[in-house]
């Protein structure tokens, strides 16, 4: 009983060292899957990411901000360096946005927001059903001053947009943990500036005629504040309408989005360096808008011209068709009607008639080489080239009269006696 006894406890020991093992050995791999994904909102930046902060002297807590824009379906990350001044970290390629260009006005539009928002970390969502994602804070000051209306405009992931900006899965993580890091670095909210393209002179010229044109020049002006600083601009409400790096003159006085601007000021080395930007894009602009416009008014010439000469040929046709039977019956019929008038005069014809007669036979001579000229076919005159006639505009009446073009409608001169 003994020796059994014994036998059942080494068996039990070794199920129980079989089972110990077999837990830890599971408990081994979900530590490694914990310490390979874990939850999604604290994973960390990709490497790829990473290896270029030390390059562009950037740490991982730096604070961030971002340039959305929608015709190039682009979202930038720029980071702060040590110097103060920020640099591009990364390029996006957004997945999805919905709606066209142009600003969003109210729920249901399925318009993306355009302009300048800040995201504090309460607008971040760790447990957002497209993976993960932040909330743009639309409608802003400027929004609600024009009474624009809409909610859950984001940032995200999914690849899935109804008014918002969509991102992959993996996209979404890294611009996520780029904020998560920032805002333990200290951050307390970062900027998103949201554009519907890339605010050039030549893109402000191709869209010069949309009705959202000086909305766009707006933002066009908090976009060459941060082109020339290389620092996210102070973003100010006031009037309706955005004012950026602006130090009100009286100390304590707000910015109220609705009410007129207190007077402030810009820092002297920003409006400098932004009125001279501005002053070049703007001559640009108009040199880029006269040129399209010389353009434009040339091709209507040339159709102008092209529709001109396909006219003209059929008009040709027409003519010569009728002009190669006319000469006929404009010689043979006033040839007989002058030979059939003229036996009964010579029958009846006196001494003062034969006078008259001889009188009237040069005059009679001209009207003959006028009928001559009339009918008989003439060389044409060569309108001169391509160039030519592109900038004279095509002849007049009277210049194809002078190059001996028959008027088709001008009356049959009668035939003399």
């Amino acid at each position: 009983m003994m020796v059994q006894g014994i036998a059942r406890l080494r068996k039990n020991t070794r199920r129980t060292l079989v089972a110990l093992a077999l837990a830890g050995a599971l408990a081994g791999c979900q530590a490694d899957e914990m310490i390979t994904a874990g939850p999604k909102h604290l994973r960390e930046i990709s490497a790829s990411i990473k290896q270029k902060m030390p390059g562009l002297d950037m740490s991982m807590t730096s604070p961030i901000m971002l340039r959305i824009f929608k015709e190039e379906s682009t979202l930038e990350v720029w980071k702060q360096t040590r110097s103060g001044r920020f640099a591009l970290l990364e390029t996006f390629e957004i997945c999805k946005w919905s709606g066209e260009l142009g600003p969003k006005i109210k729920e249901g539009d399925r318009q993306a927001p355009e302009g300048f928002y800040e995201i504090t970390p309460a607008l971040m969502n760790p447990n957002s059903s497209y993976h993960l994602a932040f909330n743009l804070g639309y409608p802003n000051k400027f929004d609600r001053s024009h009474n624009r209306t809409g909610t859950h405009l984001m940032v995200h992931g999914a690849c899935s947009s109804r008014g918002c900006y969509a991102m992959t899965d993996q996209q979404v993580q890294d611009i996520y943990a780029l904020a998560r890091e920032s805002f333990k670095g200290g951050q307390r909210s970062f900027q998103v500036q949201a554009f519907p393209f890339r605010m050039t002179a030549e893109n402000l010229a191709k869209h010069r005629k949309s009705e959202h044109y000086e909305f766009w020049r707006m933002l066009k002006s908090g976009y060459d504040h941060f082109e020339v600083t290389k620092q996210p601009p102070k973003i100010d409400v006031c009037e309706k309408r955005y004012v950026f790096d602006a130090v009100p003159l009286v100390e304590g006085v707000p910015f109220r989005a609705t009410a007129k601007c207190p007077e402030y000021d810009v820092p002297d080395a920003i409006e400098v360096a932004v009125a001279k930007k501005q002053r070049t894009d703007d001559q640009k602009i108009i040199e880029i808008a006269e040129a399209e416009e010389r353009s434009e008014r040339r091709r209507a010439q040339i159709a102008a011209i092209f529709g001109n000469s396909e006219t003209d040929k059929a008009g040709e046709s027409t003519q010569t068709a009728t002009g190669e039977a006319a000469p006929a019956a404009g010689t043979s019929q006033p040839v007989a009607v002058a030979a059939t008038s003229a036996a009964p005069a010579a029958a009846a014809a006196t001494a003062p008639a034969a006078t008259a007669t001889a009188a009237a036979a040069p005059a009679a001579t001209a009207d003959a080489a006028t009928q001559q000229t009339a009918f008989a076919p003439t060389e044409q005159k060569s309108s001169g080239g391509f160039f030519s006639r592109l900038f004279s505009g095509g002849g007049s009446q009277e210049t194809e009269a002078a190059d001996g073009t028959p008027d088709p409608d001008a009356p049959v001169p009668p035939a003399k006696p």
